[in-house]
């Protein structure tokens, strides 16, 4: 199992090729304000883990398990961020709260998250009721 740090790592990889067509360990460096010496070693250890192909001064791509992953990473965070939205966290602090949440929870609560997000965007009358029940309590 990756760690949270690798994870992190091949969400951003797999967000970086996916915009830009590459990733380079100075994006990654300077996004995860990190020293590029630091980027090398972590990508040394996802090409031994399989997740990426590195050939030194050559670059690196995601290997199928690495490419898995991403999408499976990045569907976490997406769908952690619309759950925030849906019940009603301030939109300032959607993605600090993600970051701070989104590697403590099993891929179970995940999936049970996906199906209560489902559940309220079926009928936009769910989540105004549910806005609507959050602002009553609040005052």
């Amino acid at each position: 199992m990756p760690t949270p740090s690798m994870e992190d790592y091949i969400e951003l990889i797999h967000n970086l090729m996916k915009s830009k067509g590459y990733a380079r360990v100075s994006d990654i460096a300077e996004t995860l304000e990190v020293h590029p010496s630091s980027v090398t070693k972590m990508v040394q250890k996802l090409d031994k883990d399989g997740y990426l192909n590195y050939e030194k001064y050559r670059g690196f791509i995601l290997t199928a398990k690495g490419q898995k992953l991403g999408e499976r990473l990045v569907y976490r965070h997406e769908l952690l961020e619309e759950f925030l939205e849906v019940i009603g966290v301030d939109s300032d602090k959607i993605y600090e709260d993600v970051e701070g949440i989104e590697h403590h929870l099993s891929w179970n609560s995940i999936d049970r998250i996906g199906d209560l997000v489902q559940y309220f965007k079926q009928d936009s009358i769910r989540v105004e009721q549910l806005h609507q029940t959050i602002e009553e309590n609040e005052a």
